[in-house]
């Protein structure tokens, strides 16, 4: 099974009301919360237009060039429930997803525009680039695989599935993330321990995640509060 089959479906079934992720953006000032049902409709309806639309198959390369963001989270457990390989290199990618300010040299571009409420671009992009929130929001809510995904399918640069689900468990209980915890965490989603701490292995344990993009170390105090979380992964702050 995908990663996202065996880290975030099993959410759905115990806890799919209950916040997933609390989005902060300290640079724009924004506030964003998803559920678990929600963060798993926008991974359904990433993994359908990437199949349906870009002709994705288990095992082609994506590259995922984004920040730590809820829009990524969606990506990313889009492309691994279709059995998407994610890289950090564009140069063989089938598709990149980049934000407004991004290139890249693959065949396909998907620009993300980060916007807090999901809205897609304000201008059409570049270069035959694509809309990608303009574009996902036409794809199905549910995703069924077509093919069950082997676990030696490689999941993120050179790690398979398999390798990468037991490394997000191992990572939780190193970082005494738990079932119930809300992680505050100001970790940048880079390939691959990044994703591993801020992403996966709070995914894994059945934590909530409260991420903060372009922290501001001034309100991390005040964020701790209002979110009453439990475990702090502040190491990138500065």
């Amino acid at each position: 099974m995908s990663i996202t089959e065996q880290l975030l479906r099993p959410l759905l079934k115990t806890s799919s009301v209950r916040p997933f992720i609390t989005h902060y953006d300290d640079a724009a000032g924004s506030r964003v919360e998803l559920s678990v049902a929600t963060t798993a409709n926008w991974a359904a309806k990433t993994a359908n237009w990437l199949v349906e639309e870009v002709d994705v198959e288990p095992g082609d390369e994506v590259a995922v060039l984004l920040p730590a963001h809820w829009q990524t989270a969606g990506i990313l457990l889009g492309a691994w429930w279709c059995g998407a390989h994610v890289v950090t290199s564009d140069v063989d990618a089938r598709i990149a997803f980049v934000g407004p300010d991004g290139t890249a040299a693959s065949a396909v571009t998907a620009v993300v525009a980060l916007d807090a409420m999901g809205m897609g671009l304000r201008t059409p992009p570049a270069d035959g680039a694509l809309d990608f929130l303009s574009d996902v929001r036409l794809a199905g809510d549910d995703y069924q695989a077509l093919f069950p995904i082997p676990g030696d399918t490689l999941a993120l640069n050179s790690s398979t599935v398999d390798e990468m689900v037991a490394e997000a468990r191992s990572r939780a209980e190193e970082l005494g993330i738990s079932a119930g915890d809300r992680v505050l965490s100001t970790v940048d989603w880079t390939a691959p321990g990044g994703l591993l701490d801020g992403l996966l292995a709070p995914l894994a344990a059945g934590a909530h995640i409260v991420q903060v993009t372009n922290a501001d170390p001034a309100k991390l105090a005040d964020r701790r509060s209002a979110e009453r979380t439990t475990v702090d992964l502040l190491h990138e702050v500065t």
